[in-house]
């Protein structure tokens, strides 16, 4: 590359940072300032509108009310990912949809949930609601160029047989949608229905199909709701978490660029300006593709900031590894990124298979952190892979050609890992047997297993008037310790009514006794008035629990295969799933120690510790595929071994350095962060350093201990 070109590559990438680093500080400050260049938040950042529903149904059944509440979720989930929908009392249900100022909107968007039903050309009912999975309109062109609007109707199984049916005997007949007893549209039968999938056309213009296609999407909830309250509710976490968090950013990010200076030099001053790149890209793509930002979400970026700088020491790594063999530093460079390539992909990929699976699956928190972290993922490959080659080449031609100013490799004397793969056992098996007496302990003194919050288990809502506008600061210092001591416990989420005197305090389950002396300490200690409480659900449903089970299990899955496809061995795979299952086991460890509560931070907390864990060990197996070369399935234990402990000393230096960064990151989120974010970081610093430990040291022994026992001999 000549100087000219070298410095016209400089010139374009730190003018394009220069430009990102404007646009994304705008956003920042639009975003904590609630302006109109806003990322979209949470409620637990931003707060959002709140809508309660009377049911209408008598008596309803607690199968239909838990069936309600799940189909209503998945129908707030078109507004954000992170809406919840809870039970209030016996026959109210509540939605709180985050991002939005105007409840109006939503009401006239959302509607009113009530009956739907397909009737044949006779009147005989023959499909409802509840055989719909999916409703949306869309544009289509029609037999003459032109454009036409449609509503596509995704079915259950059962719903596609009854259309089935109902179409191959009424081809050229029109079938009745009623919604709510009135006829919402009478589309006339084509042909025979049999794929589960139909469209409805005639609709004159956009607006018309969205119409229909929103009543038939609540219109298969089982039971009839009427709008009976809207309100706007402040943050849940309060205004100082937006800024604490960015001031941690901030300070993380700046102490891991000066780790990756000093201890990289050269190639330390690339992978900085890529990785400011990288999060200021983060921030932009966040703000146009409006991707909600939760707390979780917060999780996502931290672990997608670790592995931008993971691909960056692997790179690293290996051009100091052909410095040291010899190689001229162009070479070197060269050698580098393409020996880190397949370390680098093998890992992305596999994280980046477990966020598609979780954003398929998963409901809710979860499929708004899989978003967030598949950004993280892209961005950080194209950021390691693309931008800080061409600074290195550049800074390469403009003069920076001796072997100093990329350090040098010390060679280390292999350890042996495997050697005392026994204690490492012990030790993992002594944390997972601390976690489960944890948990025996607080069943034996009548306490649940795990200390779950108002996100899993419900709780009582106590609404009361205090005679004045209070800030969600001065709530979480002034009101929330009264109420603390009043019911003694420190599991607490407060809501504020926007531009009222009214404040909502949700904890757990009180009986009549603790509701009682709970208002008498309010009254007393704030004079305040109109108390109401009563009962909620959990805004995690069975059904919502389930959909994220599922979604890990399958993600879980899907990277088995895809390691085992990529290593031809499945106990490569199944290595990789003991070592996820010790990390999550030492999260699920420090939660019942210290009983932390389990709400949706937690199951962020787990995707997190999976993501980064994943990753670490998939490192590691590269370079034993590697070393073993054409050896595999030929060498004898002693070999393999040797071979083990080489690859995984070959990696350590890059496990250390990714290890501290994501920490650090994590560490200062702590420092800087409010209660609600300090008790989200403490796990998740424990199981960073976990996954660390399992990569190194349970990982490898596990693959290395089934070779020798399961399958063919070494």
């Amino acid at each position: 590359m000549k100087k000219g070109k070298a410095v016209g590559i400089l010139v374009a990438i730190l003018a394009a940072l220069v430009g990102l680093i404007w646009y994304a500080s705008h956003i920042l400050s639009s975003t904590n300032a609630g302006g109109e260049m806003a990322i979209p938040l949470g409620l637990d950042l931003s707060g959002g509108v709140s809508i309660t529903y009377q049911v209408l149904d008598e008596e309803p059944s607690l199968e239909d009310m838990e069936d309600t509440l799940y189909k209503l979720q998945r129908r707030v989930d078109r507004y954000s990912t992170e809406a919840v929908v809870y039970q209030v009392g016996d026959n109210r249900i509540a939605v709180e949809i985050p991002g939005t100022s105007d409840a109006g909107v939503i009401l006239e968007e959302l509607g009113n949930p009530g009956s739907l039903e397909f009737q044949l050309p006779d009147g005989t009912v023959f499909m409802t609601g509840d055989d719909v999975a999916e409703a949306r309109a869309t544009r289509q062109k029609n037999e003459y160029g032109g454009q036409c609007h449609v509503v596509q109707l995704i079915l259950t199984n059962e719903g596609a047989k009854k259309l089935a049916e109902a179409t191959q005997e009424n081809v050229g007949e029109c079938f009745s949608i009623l919604y709510d007893g009135q006829v919402i549209s009478r589309p006339q039968v084509q042909e025979t229905i049999s794929r589960g999938m139909a469209q409805i056309s005639g609709r004159k213009n956009f607006k018309e199909a969205e119409l229909l296609a929103t009543q038939i999407r609540i219109g298969s909830l089982s039971l009839k709701l009427q709008e009976v309250e809207s309100s706007m509710v402040g943050a849940q976490l309060g205004g100082k978490a937006i800024s604490s968090s960015l001031k941690a950013a901030a300070v993380g990010l700046a102490i891991v660029v000066v780790y990756m200076i000093v201890l990289y030099l050269v190639p330390g001053i690339a992978a900085s300006i890529a990785l400011c790149i990288y999060t200021s890209l983060v921030i932009v793509v966040l703000y146009l593709f409006e991707i909600t930002l939760t707390l979780p979400g917060i999780a996502g970026i931290i672990l997608g900031i670790g592995m931008a700088v993971d691909a960056n020491i692997l790179v690293f790594l290996r051009i100091r590894e052909a410095i040291a063999e010899g190689k001229p530093i162009s070479v070197a460079m060269h050698v580098g990124f393409q020996k880190a390539l397949p370390a680098i992909l093998d890992g992305n990929i596999t994280t980046l298979l477990a966020a598609v699976v979780l954003m398929l699956l998963g409901t809710g928190t979860v499929k708004g952190f899989a978003y967030t972290l598949a950004v993280g993922i892209m961005l950080s490959m194209f950021t390691s892979l693309i931008v800080t080659r061409w600074i290195l080449y550049a800074l390469y031609a403009l003069g920076l050609r001796e072997a100093k100013y990329y350090g040098f490799l010390k060679q280390s004397k292999t350890i042996d890992f495997l050697g005392r793969k026994r204690r490492f056992f012990f030790l993992s098996g002594a944390v997972m047997a601390v976690g489960l007496l944890a948990m025996i302990v607080h069943t034996g003194l009548g306490e649940d297993i795990l200390k779950f919050s108002l996100d899993f288990v419900g709780g009582t809502s106590t609404t009361a008037d205090f005679g004045r506008e209070y800030t969600m600061e001065e709530v979480e210092n002034d009101v929330l310790p009264i109420v603390a001591d009043a019911i003694h416990d420190n599991s607490i989420q407060a809501n504020k009514e926007e531009g009222t005197t009214k404040i909502t305090i949700k904890t757990r389950t009180l009986n009549q006794e603790e509701r009682d002396v709970l208002m008498e300490e309010l009254t007393q200690s704030f004079g305040v008035y109109e108390v109401t409480s009563q009962s909620i659900s959990s805004t995690i449903s069975r059904e919502m629990r389930m959909d994220a089970i599922v979604a890990m299990v399958m993600s879980a899955v899907c990277m088995l295969v895809y390691i085992w496809i990529r290593f031809r061995d499945i106990r490569f795979g199944i290595a990789a799933i003991v070592a996820l299952l010790h990390d999550v086991s030492a999260v699920i460890t420090v939660y019942a120690l210290l009983r932390l509560s389990v709400g949706n931070a937690f199951t962020a907390c787990i995707l997190t510790i999976i993501g980064y864990s994943i990753n670490n060990t998939i490192v590691v197996f590269v370079r034993i595929r590697e070393n073993r070369g054409g050896e595999a399935g030929r060498v004898d234990a002693a070999r393999l071994a040797k071979i083990c402990n080489k690859s995984i000393t070959q990696t350590l230096s890059r496990s250390i350095s990714t290890s501290f960064t994501t920490f650090v990151m994590v560490f200062v989120l702590f420092v800087f962060g409010i209660p609600s974010i300090r008790e989200f970081c403490i796990p998740l610093m424990v199981g960073l350093i976990c996954g660390a430990f399992c990569s190194v040291c349970i990982a490898t022994a596990s693959w290395y201990t089934m070779k020798l026992h399961l399958g063919k001999k070494p």
